[in-house]
Parts: structure tokens; C-alpha cells; sequence
């Protein structure tokens, strides 16, 4: 440990530590905007500078090591000019339209300068002109607004492991964009939106279709839509943020209150098709693993059929597609459990109802950004003869349509999902968090294979936000070794352990591996409100798990309308029916589109 003091005030902080770092565990604030705790020091804006005392020299506090004995000044009069200079020379170069951005209100460098006093600009406005690019659809880049503090480039890089966006250009003209200079939509960029939950203003934000939804709500006569809205599992631990209130506040009752008065007239809940993609994936991964272990394991992975590698996220997939080609054997078939609700609402459900499936308007809030590209990736994405979900939300959209409609939402009564295709078991909810689809699975796998019910249902080893989480599980003798990842960049360190085994010609290392895209999973998708840290995320996991532990079914195939739709429409888990509504199929696609 090591002894320093900030402004005085004594603090005792780890070895390696941060100037800024130690401020925060003396209760001191510095001032920053390129830094952010996921990503590595960058030291681009200046902001945080802090003197020693003694020395006249300003020192970047993000990037800078403590040492026994260092006494820190974080806020003398020149520190002060400083940061204040530094943040009028980044409005200089900035446009103006703060009422008109995405970020207002939520804007790191608005938040400064109104901290900060900003009220004239004593520098000339230079505020290049430079196109918005919104050809993924998913996300909108408009570098006018970019301050070059570099966040996307490590989000992408460094994170991600993506490298879809570099600096490109000298001094005045640096600029963000796809290191080919080509559109973002022709990229590597899988849509998973981490570069606009870590952009600290609205340089790069989701493409919002709110517009779409209202037009879709208030058609009347001829024109009028029966509308269906499903709510991921993530959504109901995160919302709460855009009202004040603590992350991890479980508000599903109030959310479901809410879309019905936003005008939604069937309101169900993405938690019930998470335990639809159990059965699916489970029986898939059951089916695999039986036939691995009559041709032997080393077999089984020579020939690909193992492991299972799940497909619940859309950036994964996008990723797979574009980086790993070779792994496409080993994904399940099973569609997101999104994509598989939208198939529901416009088979199953709309016959239920009587309701003409053209004449619905399935809408999905999603924690992701991914998911609006998604939606119609390719022709499985319109297995109920039309576009299974027509568009989807971010829970970051559906806190503005909220406020747009004058709802008083943290005073709502609570109220239930609508059935068939609401209610779900805590296997479905866990969904949300960095491997909770694991979990699910295994809940299902060890009653699949032995038809027991598993006595405690908590696989807490694949819990957590570590970069990778292996567990080893027994069943019936077997030994199931699993893996959950999340954030792609630690993805390949996973798949090339794979691939190594196979051309080693040795056993797999894992037989299931859970992937995610975004750091903790789901709760920290690029949809969510801003300001996810690991703090955060964690709040927002323990309000997942909270929400399984009070269900009363914690597995999926106890969910009684889950045996109930297989019943009525779907046959069997892995039938042909629920093969041509609820699985998909993948293709090799190239990184660079031009």
C-alpha cells in the first residue's frame, strides 16, 4: 500500500494505483472526459490535471502512478484555467445544437461546461462539416460532434477486438471513421454499440425509430395495427436509471403498465421465449452431446459438432460470421430469443387472437443495438411469412417515449404480462446476464439427460463479470466441461483454444460455450442507459438473479406455457415446425463490403 495525500487529506491506496484513482477514495473529484474506467488511460483531453505540491508542473491524474509520500493539489486557480481552457477550446470545434442532440441531458462535456460556468466562447467556432453516416442502421456516426477523446477507437480495438473505427487524418483534420474510410454499414462493425454507451457526447448514438412506433400506435380505421411489444430480460433491471432511481430496481410490473398506456394492446415478455430457446438449444446441445459420446469426443471435435456454441446475441453472430467462419458448424441453429417471440406473436399468438398476422405491429425492447440489425438479417427473420419483429427499441428509446407521453412512470401500478406468451421461469430472466444462458441450459440439460429435476438449479461458477468463467458440471456420469465469455475481445482467446484442439487432433476443451458480446452480458448492452461501470453492472446483475430467485418455476421446462405452446403448435422441442420458426442458419461474411 502506499501513502499519499490529496489536497491534504491522507489516504492509504494499492500499490499502482492512479492519481485519480486515489482522489476518488479520498472523496475528491477531478474532472474528466477521454477517461473511462473500462478502457486503459488515454490521456487525450487534459482535463484531469493535478500539480504536486512543490511543483509547478500539471500532471494528467488519469495516467499518472502515485508514490509514497506524494502530496497531490487537484484544484488551485491554475488547475482551474486550465480545465476551463481546455473545455472552450473543445467547444470551439463543437456544434452548438445541444437541444436538437441525442445526448442532451446525458452529455458528458455539457455536463462540464455547465459545471464549469461556460457561459461565453472566447474562441473562434471551427465546426467542421463533415456527412452523418447511418448505414448500419443500427447506429448513427456524425463526426462533426466528435471530440477526439478516442473512447470509440479503445471500445472497438481494445474491448471489442472489432477494429471498425480508427483515427484517420493529421492535426486539424483527424477525424473518426472505419479504418478503410469506407461507411460503417461496409465494416467489420458487428452493431454492438459499445462505442455509443462509451462516447461521452453524440458522436456516435443509437438510430432512433421511436417515429416508426408512434406512426404504428395511432393508426386508426383501415390502416390500424393490432401492436405486440416484448421486453428483454436486461430492460426491467436498467430502466429505472432514466428515472433516478438506483441500477439493478426491478420495475417489470410498472414496464408493463406502462406499454399498455403507451397504446400497446398485447404486451408480453422476451423472458418467456428465452425458455422457448432453452428447450431448443438444450435438446439441440443433449442431441449433439449423446451422438459426441457414442463417436468419441475427439471425434466430435474433429468433426465440429462440438462444442455447442450459443446464438442468443446478434453482434456475436455478426462476429462469428465475419471472424470465425470456421466455428459456424459449432453454433446452435436456435434463434435469439427476440427473433423467436416475433415468430410466436404472428403464428401462434395471432391465431389465438384472430388476429390477421399483416395486420400486426410486433415491436421488441431490446438493451442492444444489434438487435435493430437483427431483425431482418436475413430471410429466417421472416419465417412467420412476414417480418417476425418489425422494429426494435433500446431501453434507452423506450425511457423517451415514456417521458414523451407525459407518464408518470414511477408511480404506476404494476401489472402482469399478457398470456400466452408472458409468463416465464427465472431461468428465463438470468438471461440478461453474463451466463445466465448457460445456467438456463444446464437447469434443462441435466432434466433432458436424466429426467430428475436438479436439486439446487444455481450454477454460480459461470456467474460474474470475469473475462471468462469455466465450470466443470457432472451428469449421469458425464462430464460437462462449459465456458461462458463476454466482451468480444475476450471471445478469441476462447475459439483459439478450440481451434487448437482441432488441429491437434485432441478433445475439445469445453463441450458448451456461452458468448456474449458485451461486457456482463446483456445488462451492459449498448442500448442501456448511459454510464455503465463494473459497479453498475453488477447492481443490475443482482436484480437479475433477485428476479429468478422469487419465480416460482426457475427452469424453462417447467414453465407450464412453455409445455403448453409445444402442446398446441410447435410439437416437440427440435420438431420440423419449430425448426422452420425457430432456427436459423449462417454464412461466411466478408469483413470489408467495398
Amino acid at each position: 500500500m502506499v501513502n499519499v495525500k490529496v489536497n491534504g487529506i491522507p489516504v492509504q491506496v494499492a500499490e499502482g494505483s492512479t492519481v485519480l484513482e486515489a482522489a476518488k477514495k479520498a472523496n475528491v473529484k477531478i474532472p474528466t472526459l477521454c477517461y473511462n474506467p473500462d478502457l486503459s488511460p488515454w490521456a487525450s483531453c487534459g482535463i484531469c490535471v493535478v500539480k504536486i505540491e512543490g511543483s509547478n508542473k500539471m500532471l494528467r491524474s488519469c495516467c499518472t502512478p502515485v508514490s509514497e509520500g506524494m502530496s497531490i493539489v487537484s484544484n488551485d486557480p491554475d488547475l482551474v484555467q486550465t480545465r476551463k481552457t481546455v473545455i472552450e477550446l473543445i467547444l470551439s470545434t463543437h456544434p452548438d445544437d445541444c437541444l436538437a442532440c441525442p445526448r442532451n441531458q446525458a452529455c458528458e462535456l455539457q455536463t462540464l461546461a455547465q459545471e464549469f460556468g461556460i457561459r461565453e466562447q472566447p474562441y473562434k467556432k471551427m465546426v467542421r462539416d463533415i456527412p452523418q453516416d447511418t448505414s448500419t442502421g443500427s447506429l448513427i456516426l456524425n463526426p462533426s460532434k466528435c471530440i477526439r477523446c478516442g473512447r470509440c477507437v479503445e471500445v472497438c480495438q481494445e474491448m471489442q477486438g472489432v477494429w471498425a473505427v480508427e483515427f484517420l487524418g493529421r492535426g486539424e483534420s483527424i477525424r473518426i471513421a472505419p479504418a478503410a474510410d469506407v461507411k460503417l454499414g461496409d465494416s467489420p462493425c458487428i452493431k454492438c454499440g459499445q462505442c455509443s454507451a462509451h462516447c461521452p457526447v453524440g458522436a456516435i448514438y443509437e438510430n432512433d425509430q421511436t417515429k416508426l412506433v408512434w406512426d404504428a400506435l395511432m393508426k386508426e380505421g383501415p390502416e390500424a395495427k393490432t401492436c405486440a411489444v416484448q421486453i428483454a430480460p436486461a430492460v426491467r433491471v436498467a430502466l429505472a436509471e432514466s428515472f433516478g432511481l438506483p441500477p439493478g430496481t426491478d420495475l417489470t410490473g410498472k414496464i408493463y403498465t406502462a406499454l399498455r398506456r403507451l397504446g400497446f394492446d398485447a404486451v408480453f415478455d422476451t423472458n418467456f421465449s428465452a425458455d422457448l430457446t432453452i428447450m431448443e438449444e438444450g435438446t439441440e446441445f443433449v442431441h449433439r452431446l449423446t451422438s459426441a459420446l457414442k463417436a468419441g469426443m475427439q471425434q466430435a471435435t474433429a468433426d465440429k459438432s462440438m462444442p455447442l456454441i450459443t446464438s442468443c446475441c446478434p453482434a456475436w453472430v455478426d462476429y462469428m460470421e465475419k471472424y470465425y467462419p470456421d466455428m459456424i458448424p459449432n453454433f446452435s441453429t436456435a434463434k435469439s430469443p427476440q427473433q423467436m417471440m416475433g415468430a410466436m406473436i404472428k403464428t401462434y399468438w395471432a391465431a389465438k387472437a384472430k388476429v390477421d398476422p399483416a395486420k400486426i405491429y410486433s415491436v421488441s425492447i431490446m438493451p442492444c443495438t444489434a438487435k435493430k440489425f437483427e431483425n431482418s438479417r436475413d430471410e429466417s427473420m421472416y419465417s412467420s411469412g412476414y417480418k417476425d419483429v418489425d422494429v426494435s427499441l433500446t431501453t434507452r428509446e423506450l425511457a423517451r417515449m415514456i417521458k414523451q407521453a407525459g407518464i408518470d412512470f414511477l408511480n404506476l401500478p404494476e401489472s402482469e404480462p399478457d398470456s400466452p406468451l408472458g409468463p416465464y421461469s427465472g431461468a428465463g430472466v438470468i438471461f440478461g446476464a453474463t451466463g445466465g444462458v448457460m445456467e438456463a441450459a444446464l437447469r434443462t440439460a441435466y432434466f433432458l439427460v436424466t429426467k430428475e429435476e436438479l436439486k439446487d438449479v444455481n450454477f454460480t461458477a459461470v456467474r460474474g463479470l470475469s473475462g471468462i468463467k469455466e465450470a466443470t458440471v457432472h451428469i449421469n456420469g458425464i462430464e460437462l466441461r462449459v465456458a461462458a465469455a463476454h466482451q468480444m475481445g475476450n471471445i478469441a482467446t476462447v475459439l483459439d483454444q478450440v481451434r487448437k484442439a482441432r488441429e491437434e487432433g485432441r478433445e475439445t476443451p469445453w463441450h458448451f460455450i456461452e458468448v456474449m458480446a458485451c461486457r456482463g452480458g446483456c445488462i451492459g448492452g449498448g442500448g442501456q442507459p448511459y454510464g455503465a461501470t463494473d459497479e453498475v453492472r453488477k447492481l443490475r446483475m443482482r436484480g437479475i438473479y433477485d428476479n429468478d430467485e422469487k419465480q416460482e418455476y426457475r427452469c424453462s421446462h417447467d414453465n407450464p406455457y412453455i409445455k403448453q405452446i409445444y402442446a398446441e403448435f410447435l410439437e416437440k422441442p427440435g420438431s420440423h415446425k419449430a425448426h422452420e420458426l425457430l432456427h436459423t442458419q449462417y454464412k461466411e461474411r466478408p469483413l470489408y463490403l467495398k
